[in-house]
């Protein structure tokens, strides 16, 4: 008697590749800072995150800045002046509350130990509309007993189990001078050692890095002991800034400083934003673009960097990325910053430990509220809470499986754990060449890239499926969830109606969506003609 077996798992008539893919893109998003993780409609859009992008981590600013009320000098004067306290207390209460509704929504915190307390800062009101004190301490220890009691306070209330769990960064962005630290590199590194002996002699097993660097750049302005504009000239009146050096910033140097003192560097942290703002001979700043390839090619350094220092099993964890470093640039709002997202992630899925968006909602105010519901903010989701297309994308890469059966230029097949397929193709126009979609500063800015072209044809066939199964296919595109071109066509109101909330979040939504069916044979057949910049998602329909 024969037996009936199933056909093998092909795709288009290969067996598969069957190679992990790490979802790099869900390990950890941003947020703007602690105080702003306060409110419903943060808490709102973080357990949306979670839920439907696969989310697992959070990492913010302004732990310990005066808004949170953990480092206490005096008892608050309110309407008469305040009185000192005999000695400095911390209180936790606000803190708590953020990260109690973090591990609820099912994350956890990538712990970032920063900003300083008016209290301990040498320079107060330095950034910000909040006015963050991004400064060295006036007295170290006072800064190692916060960071020790604050540690050692989680550690009481969740758990020496979970909070091994947390990655403990040091700082941000200490190169960017006098903005996020107005001391000196040594000055920066001193504070990491101080923090990273803090840490480990609470328990060794905790996870500390740095150091958190903005950007690669191209010159030597970040080779000293502050930010010199003065050597930012060639590159600023570059004609082919792609053709430059571009290299890390402060990462060699604090791992010849840890490994000359001993110290533990658990991981390497940096931004990659895929742009650089250079002053010209004239002191005018400029903006500057780099190739759609940007991404992946300072992964790589950086991978080259750690293999051959003293730290090679050091993780590397990129805490900020998104096509640009600004809240007003109205590419965040688009189709296709959508689709330059996902090119760029699904490239570099094996290149790091984790690749944090910059963030996950515009609920966030280093310059204060954004002006109109779209106003070109981080987020995957706008103040509302719509969608905006970027969101369609993450929930994409979150239904991918863990298997890669087939990747190429376009997109990605995989085997989920159900042994079903999802995938994700898009279309980066192959006239955009080596070119990133750039910034706007205006949402009319962004229709130069709306003529891009041609057309692509996704043809692919995977055999070994069930038959019979439904698949969904869902295509963003520039008519199909294109909610920030429906707002411009309103006229772009500042303050939107409740209607008008609804008709954009209906229209955020409105994807083209159809149905695959898995023949008798167990073949799944796709064969779909993408516009330019779509994003298309394949997968199994629930039961």
């Amino acid at each position: 008697m024969s037996v009936e077996t199933s056909p093998a798992f092909t795709v288009d008539g290969r067996s598969a590749a069957e190679t992990p893919l790490h979802h790099v893109w869900s390990v950890c998003v941003g947020a703007g800072r602690a105080n702003e993780a306060l409110r419903a409609d943060w808490q709102s859009h973080f357990r949306e995150a979670v839920g439907t992008l696969g989310a697992r981590y959070v990492r913010f600013h302004g732990l310990f800045h005066d808004d949170m009320f953990v480092y206490r000098a005096s008892n608050g004067g309110g309407f008469g002046p305040p009185t000192p306290l005999e000695r400095p207390v911390y209180t936790f209460a606000y803190v708590d509350k953020v990260f109690d509704a973090i591990l609820a929504a099912g994350a956890r915190p990538f712990v970032e130990l920063g900003f300083m307390p008016r209290e301990l800062a040498t320079q107060t009101e330095t950034l910000f509309w909040w006015k963050a004190h991004c400064s060295p301490p006036t007295d170290m220890g006072a800064w190692v007993d916060l960071v020790t009691a604050t540690v050692e306070h989680w550690i009481e209330r969740y758990g020496i189990d979970e909070v091994r769990t947390w990655p403990f960064e040091v700082w941000n962005e200490p190169n960017l001078v006098p903005h996020f630290w107005t001391g000196t590199r040594t000055e920066y590194f001193q504070l990491y050692e101080a923090t990273a002996k803090a840490l480990k002699a609470i328990d060794p097993e905790l996870k500390v890095g740095g150091p958190s660097s903005s950007v690669f750049v191209p010159d030597s302005r970040y080779d000293g002991e502050y930010h010199d504009r003065s050597v930012e000239a060639a590159t600023a009146e570059a004609a082919d800034p792609d053709a430059l050096p571009w290299k890390p910033v402060w990462i060699h140097e604090l791992i010849a400083y840890c490994a000359e003192r001993g110290l533990p560097l658990d991981f390497l942290s940096t931004h990659l934003y895929p742009t650089d703002y250079a002053f010209d001979t004239q002191g005018v700043g400029q903006s500057i673009s780099r190739d759609r390839d940007a991404t992946r090619s300072d992964l790589e350094v950086m991978r080259r960097v750690i293999a051959d220092s003293p730290y090679p099993e050091a993780e590397l964890h990129v805490t900020e990325w998104s096509t640009s470093p600004s809240s007003r640039d109205h590419m965040h709002d688009t189709v296709y910053a959508a689709t330059y997202i996902a090119r760029a992630l699904l490239q570099c899925h094996s290149l790091a430990d984790s690749i944090s968006y910059w963030t996950f909602t515009d609920v966030f105010e280093e310059g204060g509220g954004g002006i109109g519901p779209f106003h070109g903010g981080f987020g995957f989701v706008n103040e509302q809470g719509i969608h905006k297309p970027t969101f369609h994308a993450m929930a994409a890469l979150n239904r991918l499986g863990d298997r890669i059966a087939l990747q190429t230029d376009h997109g990605i097949i995989t085997r989920t754990a159900e042994d079903a397929v999802a995938a994700v193709f898009f279309n980066y126009p192959d006239s955009m060449g080596t070119r990133s979609v750039g910034g706007a500063t205006r949402y009319a800015q962004t229709h130069r890239l709306a003529g891009e072209g041609p057309a692509r044809r996704i043809a692919h066939s995977v055999t070994g499926l069930v038959p019979g199964d439904l698949y969904t296919v869902e295509i963003l595109d520039q008519e199909h969830g294109n909610v920030a071109e429906a707002w411009h066509e309103l006229g772009e109101p500042l303050n939107l109606s409740r209607q008008q909330v609804a008709d954009l979040t209906a229209i955020a939504d409105g994807l083209d969506r159809r149905s695959l069916t898995v023949g008798a044979d167990g073949v799944l057949g796709i064969d779909i003609t993408l516009a330019p910049w779509a994003v298309m998602s394949i997968s199994r329909t629930n039961p």
